[in-house]
């Protein structure tokens, strides 16, 4: 990367790879209901969320999702890239408390659309709680 510039289309190869991780708080869970508008119960009732099949309050899933972007658009590709798509599988629940690694690492590149595919993961203690996969847009160099 230079001059604040992410990576370019021509300096990025299929396996390249680059996670970020953070923990969960109970502010970031209340920060995002506000921010969302989503304030179900599962989320900020813990007598609620306790008669649910997850037994007690989980993070929103698009809390975790969106470490993937951070990823993206920080480090791989990194900032001038432009987040497409997103498939998304919530697998696991997260609980404040936990760290989230999100990681992504490109597994095709189509030149002459500029665009980069590449799996996304989110892991909690080396378990899945989130998988899916994104395509970016890249700019070349010329």
């Amino acid at each position: 990367m230079m001059n604040g510039h992410g990576f370019f289309l021509e300096d990025l190869k299929v396996g390249m790879t680059a996670s970020y991780a953070k923990t969960v708080t109970e502010a970031d869970v209340v920060l995002f209901a506000g921010i969302s508008g989503d304030t179900n119960p599962v989320h900020l009732n813990e007598e609620f969320a306790k008669e649910t099949m997850f037994q007690g309050r989980i993070a929103h899933g698009m809390l975790s999702a969106s470490f993937i972007s951070t990823v993206l658009g920080t480090k791989l590709p990194g900032p001038g890239a432009i987040y497409l798509s997103q498939n998304l599988k919530f697998k696991a629940p997260v609980r404040t408390g936990d760290t989230v690694s999100a990681t992504a690492t490109i597994t095709d590149i189509v030149p002459e659309k500029k665009r980069v595919v590449m799996q996304t993961v989110c892991l909690v203690r080396n378990q899945v709680v989130l998988e899916g996969e994104a395509i970016v847009m890249v700019p070349a160099r010329g």
